[in-house]
């Protein structure tokens, strides 16, 4: 079984990286409240403490949601990975009986928190981030593992030497002699309809996105997201196998 705490440790030591302290002090600039943390090792100490509707937690919050939304910078999904990290783990023991596999489990947690982040927008919802977070979360990870239940009687399993070689030949798509703005489209397009049909989850499909249409390496998006990179492998691996099983047996 994975050990969480490890990762949180590690996680947090990361933090403490002069490329983190940048982004500290690029806030501090703008931002009076965050000038009385001196580290990130701060911040998260006074986020874990008192309750979620401390109002001056959505301070804290509010500055790092503008500043991920503006410049996209993964570095910011660390910091709220890190912030955030309590909830999260609150989230794993509460939904144990949604799936019995602790690190399938988590890892799909931090794969739906990290989906979460990407949605907030703090001009629409600037107040009483902590619970906005939170919620969110278990109601998309909710939403993902009742779609999995649903299929649960027609998922298509395969040995991992199967699942190998169903997977081997779709390393990229070949965009030449067209154009790469409507070959990704159509592929997007294509990708949906195995999304909107619960062939794959939302999950999947934003790897398949990255990964394949955007070129993006497993690693490089495993990183990104905050992913273990053989969990970003093997759910590459699973999506694609059954999108071929499908695409073989249609008529």
């Amino acid at each position: 079984m994975r050990s969480e705490r490890n990762d949180r440790e590690r996680l947090e030591q990361e933090l403490q990286g002069s490329a983190y302290q940048t982004l500290l002090g690029k806030l501090q600039r703008k931002h009076l409240f965050l000038r009385r943390f001196r580290t990130w090792a701060e911040v998260i100490a006074f986020m874990r403490n008192g309750t979620s509707q401390d109002p001056r937690k959505d301070e804290v919050l509010r500055p790092i949601f503008e500043a991920h939304a503006e410049d996209e910078d993964p570095r910011w999904r660390v910091v709220l990975l890190a912030i955030f990290w309590p909830g999260l783990e609150s989230i794993h023991f509460q939904k144990r009986g949604w799936d019995a596999d602790a690190d399938e489990r988590w890892q799909n947690i931090t794969w739906t928190f990290l989906q979460v982040l990407c949605r907030v927008d703090v001009k629409r919802r600037p107040d009483r981030l902590v619970q906005k977070v939170y919620n969110d979360t278990v109601h998309h990870l909710h939403d993902e593992y009742r779609r999995t239940w649903k299929r649960a009687n027609r998922e298509f399993t395969a040995e991992p030497e199967e699942i190998d070689a169903l997977a081997g030949g779709v390393e990229g798509i070949d965009f030449a002699g067209i154009e790469l703005r409507e070959a990704q489209e159509i592929e997007i397009n294509r990708l949906r309809e195995h999304l909107d049909a619960n062939r794959i989850t939302e999950a999947d499909f934003l790897l398949l996105i990255g990964t394949r249409v955007y070129g993006k390496s497993v690693a490089d998006y495993a990183r990104e997201a905050g992913l273990d990179y053989q969990v970003a492998k093997k759910r590459r691996q699973r999506a694609e196998a059954v999108i071929r099983r499908f695409e073989k047996e249609k008529p």
